[in-house]
């Protein structure tokens, strides 16, 4: 895989492509980058790359020319000219008006040979350079980032850890979102920390034990956070048949106790309301004396 990255500030391209795992993909050949300073191509003795929006409004836009000239280095032909051959690369904006990044859109991005990255600042770049050089449109959430190399680095990070031998197979089996699910709780040493123990079933040596029991915390985590994961994999026919049973199980011990609760609720009486002695002098009750206790409780 080959990310071609055009941003204003470069360095903070460098940093990332040398350190940790992706600095040795990169040492290794396994990742290529290159980091292209997009004032390198304005052609005025100041290097300006924004100005004034056109209608008025707040901020600056990235100009046009420089952006557009920084892509043609990186070899991005306008589209016109990439439809009769030569363009090397998918050209991605990152934008908070772009589809939404999702591990499946990683999934996707990685099966590509090379990535070009457009990092915008300001506030955004020219539509025209969109228009005339890129492929997609990419936002990593549903927030705004000062800076596009945030975003770029997002989509590196998740997408080049997919590519052959980047990462241990073994690694990737299990995370988050692989086979729709969240990730399950993890420990390492010591075994007991502060009051706190690792569960017994992951000292037990015992494999299927420990398998099923990380098949149902994963379903339970994502039960509880992501229920919407649930519901896509339910539609889809994502899950094999031990993973619809863990959920089946998980829903209902959701729904027993959503029952317990609301039993405990009817005991207090409509309303959960409950009546205990109180001490003290407040707003002239005498001591010895009952105050009524309010206990809402609300049951989404």
């Amino acid at each position: 895989m080959k990310y071609t990255v055009l941003s204003l500030f470069p360095e903070i391209i460098h940093a990332f492509f040398t350190c940790s795992v992706l600095g040795k993909a990169v040492r290794r050949g396994i990742v290529g980058y290159e980091a292209l300073n997009i004032r390198d191509f304005a052609l005025d003795r100041h290097r300006t790359c924004d100005d004034a929006p056109y209608g008025g409004g707040a901020g600056m836009l990235m100009t046009p020319g420089p952006l557009g000239r920084a892509l043609e280095a990186a070899g991005v032909p306008p589209k016109e000219a990439a439809r009769a051959g030569g363009k090397t690369g998918r050209v991605v904006y990152l934008s908070p008006s772009g589809r939404l990044f999702t591990q499946e859109a990683a999934r996707e991005l990685a099966r590509e040979p090379a990535l070009v990255l457009i990092c915008g600042r300001y506030e955004g770049i020219d539509q025209r350079v969109i228009d005339r050089y890129a492929d997609d449109e990419i936002s990593v959430g549903d927030y705004v980032l000062s800076s596009g190399e945030a975003a770029a680095l997002v989509v590196v990070d998740a997408t080049y850890r997919l590519a052959e031998a980047a990462i241990s197979p073994a690694s990737l089996e299990e995370e988050s979102f692989s086979n729709g699910l969240l990730e399950y709780p993890q420990y390492t040493r010591p075994a007991m920390y502060g009051s706190m123990n690792v569960p017994e079933v992951l000292l037990s040596g015992h494999h299927k034990n420990i398998r099923q029991w990380r098949l149902e915390k994963r379903v339970e985590r994502t039960c509880a956070r992501r229920p919407d994961l649930i519901r896509r994999g339910m539609e889809t026919g994502l899950f094999d048949k031990e993973t619809r049973a863990a959920i089946e199980k998980a829903e209902g011990a959701g729904k027993s106790a959503e029952a317990e609760i609301r039993a405990g609720m009817a005991e207090k009486g409509e309303g959960g309301r409950e009546e205990r002695p109180h001490s003290g002098r407040e707003d002239g009750i005498e001591d010895g004396s009952y105050r009524r206790v309010i206990i809402e409780e609300s049951i989404e």
